[in-house]
């Protein structure tokens, strides 16, 4: 399994250009002498026939997505597009060199690859499934048609926590927001200040929603709002946090011009906000950095705009809106929204933000919240369709199997339950009504982050129970 990762971790598959491993995983399994597909959206299936004596058992399916989140340290050079993630082990841990690991989900990849390529394991007919685009919008999964895949159970290994087999997960839509506006001069006598957070924990913005982490775009915003408050003449310049939907961001900066008379008291606000915010973040949020200084001289956004969009960012909806009140879902969170990614041009302010919710009526009014919100702002805003929820059977012979096996090996049963993020078995499920799915992998931690890390013993532990789990269905 880590031969088949350390291959994979060479191979640039950020999310929608994965076609070196599209085209990797096509001459893998045609050189193994496999069936191997690649359907119009780009996802990848190889077909492994069953053992002697097993041909009779039903088809089961494994599946993960090849693609991986691309996220780094701010002083890292790297480029996800060429060069190889280089990993290093940490005592039980494996990690990366300043940029996100990549094994969510390519130990899922590995995981395939390692099965298909084995000859002394017992199993019923195979197809291994990678998808692709997954962490964007779970697009390959949403292009796939009916009848690529064939078997009878599917088992998802895109999930990260040894010992946690997942049976539902959330549904979720990205809402996103623009201010236009023209830029101006600032007034004579302003002075101009950069602000700079950086080294928050981040993590996943669904998994991760409910560890009360901070979030960048709204720790900047709530220092900038009681400062407009404060020093009314404050002027906009710039704005910029986050990158992806799916990530908590981690660091951000903007540039604002305020009037020379004030720029110490600003600064020294600064310092204030800093110990309020580092106390009130001291359990999750351990290394922030904050900076501030002085910045050139440009010119600025339209007032009005400036004070709408920070008001705006001050009242956003952010983190858990709702609990699952189902007692299987165990108090797990139902809704939540995340403000992902804010970037500023010469004409436009951009926002880009996540909602979850494993009830799509609340999901609904969750996006129609956070676009209220932008549009009483004055801003244009928008909904994307999105992805379903996983609901989960009542009757499972998929899941049965699973906890039977795993109390088998290792002596207690494991937990059974959903989870707060989005997994394809949604998608899946709308196509393939019929499929048997769950979701089990090993123990990743801080995914979608540069400190996102393996706990190898896990990978041990995952490997004996899904062959026992392939020998038994």
């Amino acid at each position: 399994m880590f031969e088949q990762f350390a291959k994979i971790n060479e191979i640039p598959r950020p999310s929608k250009r994965e076609e070196k491993m599209i085209e990797y995983l096509k001459q893998w399994g045609e050189s193994h002498d496999l069936e191997t597909k690649v359907d119009e959206t780009g996802n990848v299936i190889i077909r492994k026939p069953a053992t002697p004596g097993y041909e009779n058992r039903k088809t089961v399916i494994l599946q993960s997505h090849m693609d991986m989140v691309c996220d780094k340290l701010v002083d890292v050079d790297f480029d996800f597009d060429r060069d190889a993630i280089q990993t290093y082990v940490d005592g039980e841990w494996l990690r990366a060199k300043g940029t996100t690991l990549g094994a969510d989900d390519g130990i899922g990849c590995a995981i395939e690859l390692a099965i298909l390529e084995a000859d002394d394991i017992e199993h019923g007919p195979l197809e291994c499934v990678f998808t692709r685009d997954e962490e964007t919008g779970l697009t390959g999964a949403e292009g796939m048609k009916a009848g690529f895949m064939t078997g009878s159970y599917l088992i998802n290994l895109d999930s990260e926590d040894e010992g946690e087999m997942f049976v539902s997960c959330a549904g979720g839509r990205n809402t996103q927001a623009k201010f236009t506006f023209q830029r101006e001069d600032a007034p004579a006598g302003f002075f101009f200040l950069r602000g700079q957070q950086k080294g928050l924990t981040g993590g996943h913005s669904g998994d991760d929603i409910n560890k009360k982490r901070a979030n960048a775009i709204k720790i900047l915003g709530r220092f900038l709002y009681q400062s407009m408050k404060r020093y009314e003449g404050l002027r906009l310049a710039q704005f910029h946090s986050g990158k992806l939907h799916n990530a908590i961001p981690r660091d951000g900066e903007f540039i604002i011009a305020v009037p020379n008379d004030v720029k110490e008291n600003v600064k020294a606000d600064w310092n204030v906000f800093q110990a309020q915010v580092e106390d009130e973040f001291h359990v999750t949020d351990t290394q922030m950095v904050w900076t501030m200084e002085s910045a050139d001289a440009e010119k600025v956004i339209e007032q009005n705009v400036a004070r709408n969009f920070i008001t705006a960012i001050q009242a956003i909806d952010n983190g858990i809106y709702a609990i699952c009140q189902d007692p299987e879902l165990n108090g797990m969170v139902e809704t939540s929204s995340n403000i992902a990614a804010i970037h500023s041009s010469e004409n436009e302010i951009t926002i880009l933000s996540s909602q979850r919710s494993n009830v799509m009526s609340n999901l609904d009014n969750m996006c129609a919240t956070i676009r209220a919100t932008f549009e009483l702002a004055g801003a244009e805003a928008w909904s994307s369709d999105g992805y379903p929820a996983w609901k989960m059977r009542a009757e499972s012979k998929l899941r049965d199997t699973v906890v039977e096996t795993y109390k088998e090996l290792f002596g207690h049963e494991p937990i059974v339950r959903g989870i707060h993020a989005g997994l394809e078995c949604g998608l899946f499920s709308e196509r393939y009504p019929e499929l048997d799915m769950i979701s089990f992998g090993p123990t990743l931690r801080d995914v979608h982050t540069p400190d996102e890390r393996l706990l190898i013993p896990t990978v041990q532990m995952v490997w004996d129970h899904l062959l026992l789990v392939l020998k038994r269905l």
